[in-house]
């Protein structure tokens, strides 16, 4: 088993009241999505484990939000920060805090949500595709530019999941040697030679789901 792991140092404060612990799956690696994500033309998709590796850094520091339904994206309502990233087999792991005092209808409604029920889906720009004719996309390079928490029956990929975790987050252990924590910010997907500009919109972008 592999691990690829990146993290970002936050100064520790004790009972910090706007940072509530999460953990989840964001999702697999080298596996086909269950059900086509949005903006992807009815096909689904293949993040490739070197294209998840490679985007780790960009993952870094990005919101996640939320739709009022939990059955999609809303990129204008961030509720928390990713602040560490994993490769561990086939999963890509994530972890960060809810901004539990700006958002307590959100921190209220996950509490009582129940275990397994919710999951995640990225957002991504600037991704590349191998073959756009084939069945099954295979991604081999993307920036991702946030993340979605969402019902796991909603998501493109229905091995996610998402919860709120008693412990804080690690503070900066998880450095890959060669890897730069530096964020990327870059609008639009690009397949191959196509450009399809500017898909993030307000409730889905392509990998949505």
């Amino acid at each position: 088993m592999r691990l690829e792991a990146m993290a970002i140092t936050m100064p520790e404060v004790a009972d910090h009241p706007n940072r509530v612990p999460f953990e989840g799956v964001l999702t697999v690696v080298d596996e086909a999505s269950t059900r086509p994500p949005s903006g992807a033309r009815g096909h689904r998709v293949i993040l490739t484990r070197d294209a998840a590796r490679a985007a780790l850094p960009s993952l870094l520091g990005m919101a996640v939000d939320y739709a009022p339904k939990w059955d999609g994206h809303d990129a204008r309502a961030k509720c928390g920060i990713i602040t560490e990233a994993d490769v561990l087999g086939s999963q890509l792991q994530v972890r960060g805090y809810l901004f539990g005092r700006d958002f307590p209808e959100v921190v209220q409604q996950l509490r009582q949500s129940e275990a397994g029920h919710m999951g995640m889906s990225y957002e991504l720009a600037n991704a590349h595709v191998t073959d756009m004719r084939a069945d099954v996309w295979t991604l081999t390079r993307a920036t991702f530019t946030g993340a979605a928490i969402l019902l796991r029956d909603k998501a493109a990929y229905r091995n996610t999941s998402f919860r709120l975790s008693a412990g804080r987050c690690r503070n900066g252990s998880l450095p890959r040697e060669g890897a730069s924590t530096k964020l990327a910010a870059h609008s639009g997907w690009r397949f191959e030679k196509q450009s399809f500009g500017q898909i993030q919109r307000r409730k889905e972008a392509y990998g949505d789901r």
